[in-house]
């Protein structure tokens, strides 16, 4: 487990509790309800969708046809509300205890590190503050594809010149995060929700499955 170079993060949900950002955003999510609604089915396909040429274009097509517009209002839609609309409520979301710590810390003990996230990355601003420790700060969406497909994390490792064996990938979702950069052929670690932290229940499917950032932080460095 310590024969990794990199370590890569997921952002949503797991440099922040996902809750934090909900309860901010329900006025807004209930102003715009029919279009999540529609937006929200298109995103499930798009995660079982191969790599795109213009991901944007594509997902534009979907939701046009979802919400019987054209692809042109629909890519108006997205950008005004998701990408847009959303990112001033990210400036008041507070991260996880001691994340800024974790990639100082890692930074320190000579490990590259990056973030690999769904939605843009910058639209989380300075991502409270860790961008400077960061190589690399990916969205697959700019890349074409969205977790857990493998493309993303293989442009990771291509990006970084690296076998993938020798990454840890850091997320909050089995599905997504843990199976993709398992399948890629990538070590992971699993931050565990609130019920399997209760429970002291782990996943099999992570290598690493941790409760805090101060315990991952024990596993990683000692």
């Amino acid at each position: 487990m310590k024969d990794y170079e990199v370590i890569a993060f997921d952002i949503d949900g797991t440099l922040y509790p996902s809750w934090r950002l909900n309860i901010r955003i329900i006025p807004f999510f209930l102003s715009h309800l029919s279009f999540f609604i529609h937006y929200n089915r298109v995103r499930k396909i798009l995660h079982r969708t191969a790599p795109l040429p213009d991901f944007f274009e594509y997902q534009a097509r979907l939701l046009g046809l979802e919400m019987k517009c054209t692809s042109a209002e629909a890519k108006e839609l997205i950008q005004k509300i998701i990408y847009q609309g959303l990112t001033p409520y990210f400036e008041k979301v507070k991260p996880y205890s001691n994340v800024l710590e974790t990639f100082r810390k890692f930074s320190e003990a000579g490990y590259k590190l990056a973030i690999l996230s769904d939605f843009p990355p910058e639209q989380k601003g300075s991502i409270w503050g860790v961008i400077p420790y960061c190589t690399m700060v990916l969205g697959t969406e700019q890349i074409g594809a969205l977790k857990p497909s493998k493309y993303p994390f293989g442009i990771l490792a291509m990006a970084f010149h690296v076998a993938p064996e020798k990454i840890l990938y850091v997320g909050n979702s089995l599905k997504y995060d843990i199976e993709g950069a398992s399948n890629a052929g990538m070590k992971t670690a699993y931050l565990l929700p609130f019920w399997r932290k209760v429970l002291h229940l782990n996943s099999r499917k992570a290598d690493i499955c941790f409760k805090s950032y101060r315990q991952l932080q024990d596993v990683v460095l000692k």
